[in-house]
């Protein structure tokens, strides 16, 4: 059976553990990536940190090849295990890294169009 939460999801997310750097004003901290999705990622909670949920937070994810994805996010839900963050801004060549890594890792045939439609349809 499918939940609410699954159903209202619009974006393929994947499993992808890496280390991503979030920055907010004055205040730097990391963490690990739990999975991320063209619309957002979800991380571990690190332990100290400071963040302001009415301000968006810049994040950087390093990955192989000095390849990196750079988004804006926001705050959107947390716990003491988990952080939630929406994308609100990304640019062109940080999209086409996510792109690509959603669609290696969603081990399926139809992903990239998925994906791709995932992309381009109006945000509702």
């Amino acid at each position: 059976m499918v939940n609410a939460k699954q159903e209202r999801r619009r974006y393929s997310r994947v499993n992808f553990h890496t280390e991503v750097q979030l920055s907010q004003n004055d205040q730097h901290f990391r963490s690990e990536v739990v999975d991320l999705s063209l619309n957002g990622i979800l991380i571990d909670t690190p332990q100290d940190y400071v963040i302001r949920a009415d301000q968006p937070i810049n994040a950087l994810i390093l990955l192989a090849d000095e390849t990196e994805i750079r988004m804006q996010l926001v705050l959107v839900h947390s716990s003491s295990d988990v952080l939630g963050f929406k994308c609100e801004s990304i640019d062109v060549d940080s999209i086409a890294h996510l792109r690509r890594l959603v669609e290696l890792n969603l081990n399926d045939p139809n992903a990239a169009e998925r994906v791709l439609h995932e992309l381009v349809a109006p945000k509702t």
